[in-house]
């Protein structure tokens, strides 16, 4: 603490004229400057990223792909739906002209190629169950999960949710073979029954003596 300085004092002389003395006051000691650690800001130790904030992260990650999924699941519901109707209306093309009602190899592999055909694809329309989390209709869900930490409550879940994942993948992927396959046999069907009107409209037309 500094003391305070002492102000010049005057010395009284008697009436004779002369000046009067001033005395010396005591050197004013001079204030300390402040350590330049006093003037830096204080460093804080950095602090790592908190594992909280890493798992709030992950459970958007999988989320994030668990939504994907359920696109794809729509996106194999559409194929689904067009492959019914591009088999429908190939089965009544050939029922209109007549054409499955000739007896012979073409008419035995169209109907053989239906038969195939749609089961594929009724084996693909066929529910399954998915898979879902948090499963509410698990009574003991609120006395598993709510006595838990926020932070262990959300590595619970990204845990179920991966499990989650994996088993709609297997579904997914049944579905997804079933109209692989549906669909090169819709193809072969599209080939044989181009084949078929060829040989019964076009074929029989041709003079063949006239190449010879």
């Amino acid at each position: 603490m500094l003391e305070p300085t002492e102000l010049p004092k005057t010395v009284k002389t008697p009436d004779s004229g002369e000046t009067p003395k001033t005395v010396k006051t005591t050197n004013i000691p001079k204030t300390p400057h402040p350590s330049k650690t006093s003037l830096e800001p204080s460093k804080t130790p950095e602090t790592k990223e908190s594992p909280s904030l890493s798992v709030e992260l992950a459970a958007q990650d999988v989320r994030r792909v668990i939504d994907q999924q359920k696109e794809q699941n729509q996106t194999l519901t559409t194929k689904l739906n067009i492959l019914f109707v591009t088999n429908g209306a190939l089965f009544t093309s050939l029922t209109v002209s007549r054409l499955v009602f000739f007896p012979g190899v073409f008419s035995l592999a169209e109907l053989l190629g239906f038969l195939v055909n749609f089961t594929l694809l009724i084996n693909a329309f066929l529910p399954r169950q998915l898979a879902i989390s948090p499963n509410l209709g698990d009574k003991k869900f609120l006395e598993r999960y709510l006595v838990l930490s926020p932070e262990e409550y959300q590595l619970q879940m990204i845990v179920n949710l991966v499990e989650t994942y994996n088993a709609n993948k297997q579904r997914l992927e049944d579905v997804s073979s079933s109209l692989q396959y549906a669909a090169y046999v819709t193809w072969s069907l599209a080939l044989v029954i181009t084949l078929h009107v060829l040989a019964i409209y076009f074929l029989p037309t041709i003079d063949f003596s006239s190449f010879g």
